[in-house]
């Protein structure tokens, strides 16, 4: 068994880890932190998680020498500031944070306005996404930079595309839709239930904080720089997310829905529905998986392909599970199996 810390186990992320570990078969949770919840049990502040009996501790507190594994579901520059110190332990990182996904310290400062402290890591961070290559990095990996819901959706869903050379770098729009619950558990005034029920709104257009992670990988898989512009939007829902790619169709275009299901082939937790037919949040909920739909517009000569997560699981913690799993030699499905809800 591996013993699991949670850092910011409390929040909506944490939560969904805490769940996810409690059910693997190869993990152990041993000690989960919050500061605002610190000196109460998991279960009294989650009724759900009734089965944990640990309580939360602040971090400042935390005791994590029996742990081998740390999940860092922290706000960032929160886990820059504890990774060295967990790293020099001994223990492994899977980060859910920013803090390691941008390997250019300038950019990350540049979009996240604070200098990052721990810069000297991010060429040693491996970027967490075993759906795109990250696999053989991800073995015997010591910080995982894990992505968040935005970028893996968005890349899931058009990195095929340029990786075969069927639609152009550029140009690239991508529209994507998160439930409420992306924003944390912290209400403010957008996700305050009176501001977001029945309500549908973008925001952070064009000055969208994963924008430059999403074009980093991106123009890694297409061997040139790539510029997108990215709509996010809020949703009333409270979780699940759908990006729906657009992207200028090239030579072989007719033949994308093959080439999607050839990219993805084998993967645990992909499926490439049939030529046209798109997929749905209600499809892939509480469940590790990423389904997608690819339809050519041949009147205007558009790519549209759209991906569904759920926010809090591939999105987050269950993509920090799977990191996980393939960092320590584990089989890269243990502990997220799960079926999905069918109504």
């Amino acid at each position: 068994m591996v013993d699991v810390a949670i850092l910011g186990a409390a929040g909506y992320a944490g939560a969904e880890l805490t769940r996810l570990v409690l059910g693997h078969p190869r993990m152990r949770l041993v000690a989960v932190t919050s500061s605002q919840d610190a000196g109460r049990k998991v279960s009294d502040v989650y009724p759900a998680l009734a089965g944990c009996e640990l309580t939360y501790v602040a971090h400042e507190a935390a005791e994590f020498a029996s742990a081998q594994l740390a999940f860092l579901t922290v706000p960032h520059t929160a886990a820059m500031a504890v990774a060295p110190g967990l790293l020099d332990a001994g223990v492994t990182v899977v980060d859910a944070s920013a803090d390691f996904r941008l390997k250019d310290a300038a950019a990350y400062e540049e979009w996240y306005g604070v200098p990052h402290t721990a810069a000297h890591l991010l060429a040693d961070a491996v970027y967490g996404l075993p759906e795109l290559g990250g696999r053989d990095a991800l073995a015997g990996a010591r910080l995982v930079a894990c992505p968040g819901c935005y970028p893996t959706a968005a890349l899931l869903a058009i990195a095929p595309a340029l990786a075969a050379g069927i639609a152009s770098p550029d140009g690239i729009v991508i529209d994507a839709k998160s439930g409420v619950s992306g924003a944390g558990r912290t209400p403010s005034t957008t996700t305050h239930f009176v501001s977001a029920n029945e309500a549908l709104n973008p925001y952070k257009v064009a000055e969208h904080r994963h924008t430059p992670e999403i074009e980093q990988e991106l123009a890694r898989v297409a061997g040139a720089p790539v510029t997108v512009t990215f709509v996010p939007h809020l949703v009333p829902m409270t979780r699940g997310m759908l990006v729906t790619a657009y992207l200028r169709a090239g030579v072989g275009a007719h033949g994308a829905a093959q080439v999607y299901a050839d990219a993805y082939a084998g993967e645990p937790f992909v499926t490439v529905h049939p030529d046209g037919r798109m997929p749905s949040t209600a499809e892939v909920r509480g469940s590790n998986r990423a389904h997608l739909g690819v339809k050519l517009d041949e009147r205007s000569g558009v790519l549209v392909v759209a991906c569904a997560i759920d926010n809090l699981v591939k999105g987050t913690s269950g993509q920090a599970v799977q990191c996980a799993n393939l960092a320590l030699g584990m089989d890269e499905t243990a502990g997220l199996d799960h079926s999905v809800p069918v109504v």
